[in-house]
């Protein structure tokens, strides 16, 4: 198997070089030309990166995500939902790569087949990074007017907290 993976990437390539030759394109040329129409785009793309990236690192070394977990604790406490996928929960819109390392977080401590792990798992799984996606493909194309599209993803990702919440207990 870790043949298999290791030769997947270079046996599309060159089955891309196959198939170009047998259409007579110039695969080189076609590269750079994609490559330099690609370059304008990504620049583009980088400054409402940087913008998403830089106000996540305000918000989270601000403190202020602790306090808000410590405050709804005592809730989740009284309609038994478990405090630890909170910090899951919210943080998926933001940011796919902190969601994972809070999952891998509740995985060391509560085991990846406990409830709470397997809780965590279906809302990494079913929710996406909203915030991150409008970020990003919004602001490459220039889209400026996100209020429906946010609305619409954050309450998706809330949908699927909820139906995470009622599923899981009744399968595991």
């Amino acid at each position: 198997m870790k043949m298999i993976s290791s030769l997947f990437i270079p046996i599309i390539v060159l089955i891309v070089i196959i198939y170009a030759a047998y259409k007579k394109v110039n695969v080189y040329d076609s590269f750079v030309s994609g490559a330099k129409e690609g370059l304008p785009m990504t620049i583009s793309m980088f400054f409402s990166l940087l913008a998403m990236i830089f106000g996540v690192n305000i918000f989270l070394n601000s403190g202020v995500i602790d306090y808000f977990f410590d405050f709804l604790k005592p809730v989740l406490v009284l309609i038994n939902i478990p405090s630890e996928v909170l910090p899951v929960a919210i943080m998926r819109p933001f940011s796919g790569s902190f969601g994972l390392a809070l999952l891998n977080d509740i995985y060391k401590v509560y085991g990846p087949d406990s409830f709470i792990g397997l809780l965590s798992s279906v809302i990494q799984g079913s929710s996406d990074t909203t915030l991150y996606v409008i970020t990003l493909y919004f602001g490459s194309v220039g889209i400026k007017k996100i209020k429906y599209a946010l609305w619409v993803g954050l309450f998706t990702d809330l949908f699927m907290v909820i139906m995470a919440l009622i599923i899981v207990p009744l399968f595991f």
